[in-house]
């Protein structure tokens, strides 16, 4: 399973609509989804599905106008096709380079264990893929539960995740972690997975999934989110999680470089429920970094830290806030696509 940061040639987007939960949101919403496909053709292509026909048709015939103007390297391939919701990172397929070339795999998707409904979402990517949305790689599909949010690679064999999210019984219940790691052996590749038994965030509807507190920025370099405040409900939790970081050990038995994130103001939605706003959920494409913001004093501090670890990229804010009130962020509306996959 190839790295965030290897060469990609496209990001997936499933665009907001009225049928979503977004329905009383698309006006906050949309500008957020424009900003994240800018930034994206700026330097790739982008996938864009959307269930009106007339609204794809429409955004990829302004993206590609655009993106001709400015003389922008990437093109969007927009696919009408229903969707449940928004976040392409769980629905999303998982890539893996195999000596034929690259492949896609199409794992189940459940709404993260029954929460939402998820049928449409997960007959996304055969319609994509029926469509020519990934040109003629092979897509599989995967008689197991498995969001792309919910595992992070180092690109050489070495898979991070959270006990509390694969291991939850509404996913796979058949599944203990021997299992749940032979099966991921066989599928990615996977040699081995470091397992964290701890970490929360509070409105995360995902059972704590990895790419909202810890991520590879490189095989030997972690980022996580540590919380100093021994007052905030996060800082036992997370406290406990920055341990388990600090004793997972690269293969040749070294410790991973550790750099934490700064833990944002809390910010509340207008019933008082606390929102799942983490640094952590950044997504590395091409030449740049595209980073959640929340218009909070800890976001210049933040863009600051990771311009010093992607020095070799382009750090770009994107305003979150809004995409937040529906309990995901950047990396969860987002699934990047290998290089050699999509060619428009």
């Amino acid at each position: 399973m190839p790295a965030e940061w290897a060469p990609q040639s496209a990001v997936m987007l499933t665009w907001p609509h009225p049928g979503t939960d977004w329905y009383q949101r698309l006006e906050e919403v949309e500008p957020v989804f424009m900003n994240i496909a800018t930034a994206v053709l700026r330097r790739q292509h982008l996938i864009i599905s959307c269930e009106h026909v007339f609204r794809a048709q429409q955004l990829g015939d302004d993206l590609n106008r655009l993106a001709s103007e400015q003389q922008w390297p990437g093109r969007v391939i927009s696919v009408p096709a229903p969707a449940n919701d928004t976040w392409a990172r769980d629905h999303g397929p998982l890539a893996v380079d195999t000596p034929e070339g690259m492949r896609l795999l199409d794992f189940r998707f459940n709404a993260w264990g029954g929460k939402f409904p998820w049928e449409k979402d997960n007959a996304l990517n055969r319609h994509l893929a029926n469509a020519g949305a990934f040109g003629a790689t092979p897509m599989d599909a995967v008689d197991f539960v498995l969001e792309g949010g919910s595992v992070e690679s180092d690109g050489q064999g070495t898979v991070m995740a959270t006990s509390e999210c694969l291991m939850t019984p509404s996913r796979n219940p058949e599944f203990d972690r021997t299992a749940i790691e032979a099966l991921m052996n066989e599928t990615l590749g996977v040699q081995r997975i470091l397992w964290l038994n701890h970490g929360y965030l509070a409105g995360d509807d995902t059972d704590s999934h990895i790419d909202t507190l810890a991520l590879f920025c490189a095989p030997d370099h972690i980022c996580y989110v540590r919380c100093d405040d021994t007052a905030d409900e996060h800082w036992q939790a997370l406290n406990a999680m920055e341990e388990e970081l600090r004793q997972f050990r690269q293969t040749d038995g070294t410790p991973y470089r550790l750099t934490a994130l700064p833990w944002p103001d809390a910010i509340y939605d207008s019933d008082g429920e606390r929102l799942p706003a983490t640094y952590a959920n950044f997504l590395i494409i091409n030449g740049a970094v595209l980073v959640p913001v929340y218009d909070v004093p800890q976001d210049q501090q933040t863009l600051a830290i990771l311009a010093e670890i992607f020095s070799d990229r382009e750090i770009v804010a994107i305003n979150c806030r809004p995409l937040i009130a529906q309990h995901g962020s950047l990396h969860c509306v987002t699934m990047q696509i290998p290089a050699g996959v999509v060619q428009p």
